[in-house]
């Protein structure tokens, strides 16, 4: 099983090791075949807070038929991240996955690509909940059904409402791939349990 890991400029770094550590704990640990392939526009990718990452594909290189799953950590519009995460590209991508019914982790803002894509129209969804609830105002006005809970699956996607709940999305998404009982392996192994 092969999840995407797609970094826009400005990612969060917390919410993007969230997916590499626990597919790695279940891949490595656990003998599960779950590999992350980061997928970026440029082959280096500046986080939020100034850390260059490179990643292993160009979104260009990317068919979504090779892929078993879509994860997006949320980022910061002051460092760029929706001049990404809003692009044709990213929203053809999303509209991919989605029509496979392939699953699809979002945390934080990230969500907010996923309205823009318009995959979320009628579905209920979340994103950042904090100051005044600006962005779940945001994301309703793509048409999104908003649930103030930490995190919230709707068929094949994922979104959640803030960094903190990373962990938590990373194990629902590794939930999908193996299962119930090999991810609470892992979960207890990590101490999430």
């Amino acid at each position: 099983m092969k999840v995407l890991l797609f970094l826009a400029k400005g990612f969060e770094t917390i919410e993007a090791s969230a997916f590499i550590d626990i597919m790695g704990w279940a891949r490595n640990d656990y003998h599960h075949k779950v590999d992350v392939v980061t997928c970026g526009f440029n082959k280096t990718v500046v986080s939020t807070f100034g850390i260059p990452v490179v990643v292993d594909k160009l979104i260009g290189d990317i068919d979504a038929d090779d892929y078993d799953a879509l994860a997006i950590p949320g980022g910061f519009e002051e460092f760029g991240f929706y001049e990404e995460a809003f692009s044709s590209e990213m929203s053809g991508l999303i509209e991919q996955f989605d029509r496979q019914n392939k699953p699809i982790a979002t945390v934080c803002v990230a969500a907010l690509a996923l309205g823009y894509s318009g995959i979320l129209k009628g579905k209920q969804a979340t994103t950042y909940h904090l100051n005044g609830g600006i962005r779940q105002k945001q994301l309703a006005q793509f048409g999104a059904l908003i649930v103030d809970k930490p995190v919230v699956k709707t068929g094949n996607i994922i979104t959640s409402y803030c960094p903190q709940t990373a962990p938590d999305v990373a194990f629902v998404l590794l939930e999908m791939l193996i299962g119930t009982p090999d991810t609470e392996v892992v979960k207890t192994a990590m101490g999430y349990m």
